[in-house]
Order: structure tokens, then sequence, then C-alpha cells
């Protein structure tokens, strides 16, 4: 299940990586939840990039939540 899981997290992820490494940056999954909670590395420019919160929020959550609607919520670590 958790490796099926990933698999859609990353998919959706795809979806999104072209906009953060035109950017220089790039994101990383480091764990889902059992409440699912996706927690990301933001990596690059991103990992200090003053937009990152909302590149989070407007771009990598909304495509995660709609491709796997069993994620709650994505946060990353280290922004």
């Amino acid at each position: 299940m958790q490796d099926e899981l990933l698999k859609r997290i990353e998919e959706a992820l795809t979806s999104v990586r072209p906009y953060l490494e035109a950017d220089g940056g790039d994101v990383e999954v480091l764990e889902v939840s059992e409440q699912g909670v996706l927690k990301l590395k933001m990596l690059g420019a991103c990992s200090d990039c003053a937009m990152s919160s909302m590149t989070l929020k407007a771009g990598i959550e909304e495509a995660v939540k709609k491709a796997v609607p069993e994620i709650t919520s994505v946060e990353a670590v280290n922004i």
C-alpha cells in the first residue's frame, strides 16, 4: 500500500517538477504520516527562495492532493 501511495505521489510531483527545475530547484519526498501528511524537502533554489511557501501550497500541495486524495496536507521540513 505504501509503495503504491509513494508511486502516485511521485507521479504527481513529476507534473510540477519542470517548473521547480526551471528555477533551479526540486523536491524530495521524506515521509507520509499515518494521518496523510506528506513531508517534503525543498532542494536547490527552492530551499531558500522567498516564494517557496507559495510554491508548496499553490503548486505542489494542489497537484499532490488532486492526484492522491489520501494526502491531507503537504509540509516542507526546511522552509
